[in-house]
């Protein structure tokens, strides 16, 4: 066995982008094990949810005036759009929900996973982290609304409010406010981080685009050279919602990535503020 990761130290921005994909390399079996029993459901019903959309999406090219028929795929559109944004939800607190409670288990046991632990974790927070995700969101668009930066500066904080919850154990709003207590006089270096990790995951999820990308691209092609490029349904074909599907389904499963990530950069800087790690090695040299 191969030696367990140590959260609760202070680490370099490299640091915490090896020590990341390390961790994943790791418990990349156990791991998507746990998320795949936990978020099954829920993550069926996303990929039906976005199958659908993007038929629908394709219907409505097809139907661009509000004729009668069209009327009724526009009504079920809206609901299409609104079951998918359920399931999105539903999927990211759960998914958030496992990988944290799967680090949470990976450090009290020294490397060990409790499965059932995690699994016990996420029934208990489900309600919690449901609200904070729905109270991030709702901050955070609200600053983006009154300018782009007071929202990228929410952002920061926020992102770590999720591990705080799950680690720390605070409420809601308490995770919420010491987020930004924790960030205080380190916002440009986490805010560097976390785009640093946002970017590599944008990269990463460019290598899942590029089938959709080629296909679009061959089947422009081919329609230009037909002389029918000038109705927009035709790009928009079965072929293109199965590569539109998979291409989303590799996106929110990268989220993994950045849930790490945000572990690390949390105990980082309670490292660095409140040296939790290092009390706790001194007083367990005695025992």
């Amino acid at each position: 066995m191969s030696q367990p990761i140590e959260f609760r130290k202070q680490r370099e921005l490299g640091d915490i982008i090896t020590d990341t994909f390390k961790f994943l390399r790791q418990n990349l079996k156990p791991l998507f094990m746990d998320i795949f029993k936990i978020t099954g459901p829920v993550f069926v019903i996303l990929i039906l949810a976005i199958g659908y959309y993007s038929y629908l999406g394709m219907d409505l090219l097809s139907n661009p005036f509000l004729v009668e028929t069209s009327e009724i795929n526009v009504e079920t559109f809206f609901i299409s759009v609104f079951i998918l944004f359920v399931s999105l939800l539903a999927f990211y607190v759960l998914l958030y929900n496992t990988v944290l409670h799967y680090i949470k288990s990976y450090i009290e046991n020294s490397g060990e996973v409790d499965h059932s632990q995690v699994s016990r974790g996420v029934k208990q927070d489900f309600g919690s982290m449901l609200g904070l995700v729905i109270l991030i969101g709702i901050i955070t668009v609200f600053g983006l609304m009154l300018c782009f930066f007071p929202g990228v500066y929410v952002w920061v904080p926020l992102s770590l409010a999720p591990a705080m919850l799950i680690f720390a154990r605070t409420s809601v709003m308490d995770s919420i406010s010491y987020s930004f207590s924790l960030i205080k006089d380190n916002w440009w270096t986490t805010f560097f981080t976390l785009f640093v990790i946002t970017l590599l995951i944008y990269i990463i999820g460019l290598i899942f685009q590029f089938p959709l990308m080629i296909y679009m691209f061959i089947k422009a092609l081919v329609m230009s050279q037909e002389g029918s490029i000038a109705n927009p349904a035709d790009v928009v074909d079965w072929v293109y919602v199965f590569f539109n599907v998979l291409s989303s389904l590799f996106q929110y499963l990268l989220s993994v990535i950045g849930v790490v990530a945000s572990a690390f950069i949390y105990y980082h800087l309670d490292e660095k503020k409140n040296a939790t790690g290092t009390y706790e090695r001194i007083s367990n040299l005695g025992s």
